[in-house]
């Protein structure tokens, strides 16, 4: 099944925009999500250039034309990330905790990075909310510097090393497709 039929698009511009970083993301399922601008997005942190409303099926975006590849699919990547399964979650988790054992400094998007900066020892250890909300936005921000097209970017400060598990990892889980 083509990825570009799990998208309707509120606006012919971000569908064009959209149809190029579709065509480099794995194989996608699952019942359609709308895609819409919006002006003003907020979280209770401040400022945001997109949100997802899993519930919804829904993705607003607010942000340049520039930046609109790795926060698409960032943002697609959270509908992956709930249907991922537990197993494959703990997997992915498991990786990013040795990261953190190993004391890796560094992201690869700011939303991972300010959280990953706040972790403390105990948060990794009983799987707090903190950790596993750090372990999402991580994830998807993998996603997003493995299938966006972007090759650099400010916000890329992950170790060349722990880049390279992150891809490996992802390539073992690509194979059965994401499930949106």
């Amino acid at each position: 099944m083509p990825t570009v039929l799990q998208f309707t698009f509120d606006q012919a511009a971000v569908r064009r925009r959209a149809h190029t970083v579709l065509q480099r993301l794995p194989v996608l399922k699952g019942k359609p999500i709308r895609i819409q601008s919006a002006r003003g997005l907020r979280d209770r942190h401040g400022p945001v250039h997109a949100g997802s409303f899993l519930r919804e099926r829904r993705i607003a975006f607010d942000c340049t034309r520039a930046e609109f590849p790795r926060i698409f699919v960032h943002e697609v990547f959270h509908f992956a990330w709930v249907r991922l399964g537990n197993p494959a979650r703990r997997a992915y988790e498991g990786l990013i905790a040795a990261e953190c054992t190993m004391a890796v400094s560094g992201e690869l998007g700011w939303s991972a990075e300010w959280r990953k900066r706040e972790l403390v020892a105990a948060d990794v250890r009983l799987r707090t909310r903190r950790w596993r909300e750090y372990c999402c936005e991580s994830f998807c921000d993998t996603a997003a510097w493995l299938y966006s097209g972007v090759v650099r970017h400010p916000e890329f400060t992950l170790p060349a090393r722990s880049r390279r598990l992150r891809r490996i990892w992802f390539q073992g889980i690509e194979q059965r497709g994401f499930s949106l």
